[in-house]
């Protein structure tokens, strides 16, 4: 079987790819394993200092497997609770660096990041609601993120929104127009290699320790709310209605 996600370390910065294109990344049992093997890596390795999580193709990531999802096989929750709490509880820095879409469950791996770094005109959306779905999971690592008011109309109307309104809103923490996001993540990152480890480590410990203690204390809930969502009826027309390219039941 292909790997999904990729893994390479040079002068102390270890990149991550995605690379599951046919699916446009979708967050499919295996590509989230392979992700939380190669944080695993990376926190055994002294020679990595920081982690850049990036992608190959046009989409960071689509979100959910929804053809898994469709059919029925959607029982991935708690593993998607422990990619993200992974990322969080990293002991060094994580950047994503999207320059892609991102849909659904992709902005639950920007919400848990330390630093998000995207450009001005990407496209972001929280799909959930329109698919008889709700944004359950990355809640987590969302909604500590973003400031309330914005964060209620995107949960609720699942429209899509720029990399600059997800910077305004407290999403990611930089968007820049297209020609400079090399160039931003290469700044980011000389910043960062200026620290110490331990300094990082430790400064690192300090910033997430609220999220993490809110994945923790909420994570089995959020599964719990999944599964059952995407279990119903309601939610299994939305999904179909999406792969038929159809307007879903509920709709005028």
């Amino acid at each position: 079987m292909p790997e999904l996600v990729h893994l390479e370390v040079i002068n102390g910065v270890a990149t991550i790819t995605l690379d599951s294109q046919e699916n446009r990344n979708a967050l499919s049992e295996q590509l989230m394993n392979e992700l939380i093997g190669h944080l695993q890596t990376c926190e055994k390795d002294p020679a990595v200092r920081v982690v850049v999580i990036t992608h190959a193709g046009p989409v960071f990531c689509s979100g959910a497997d929804l053809k898994a999802a469709s059919s029925g096989g959607m029982n991935t929750g708690a593993l998607m609770v422990s990619m993200l709490r992974a990322i969080a509880a990293l002991p060094k820095p994580v950047i994503v660096k999207a320059a892609g879409a991102v849909r659904a469950g992709g902005l639950g791996i920007v919400g848990a990041a330390d630093i998000a770094l995207t450009t001005e005109d990407q496209t972001f959306a929280f799909t959930e609601a329109r698919l008889g779905l709700a944004a359950a999971i990355i809640s987590l690592t969302t909604l500590p993120r973003m400031d309330e008011r914005t964060a209620t109309r995107w949960y609720l109307t699942g429209e899509t929104f720029d990399g600059k309104a997800a910077a305004a809103a407290g999403l990611v923490s930089a968007a820049v127009p297209a020609n400079r996001l090399d160039l931003a993540m290469a700044e980011t990152v000389a910043g960062l290699l200026q620290a110490s480890p331990q300094g990082l480590a430790e400064t690192k410990a300090l910033l997430s320790r609220g999220l993490v203690r809110h994945i923790d204390e909420y994570g089995e809930q959020m599964v719990e709310l999944s599964q059952r969502l995407f279990r119903s009826e309601e939610a299994l027309e939305g999904m179909r209605a999406f792969k038929e390219k159809r307007k879903p039941s509920w709709t005028a």
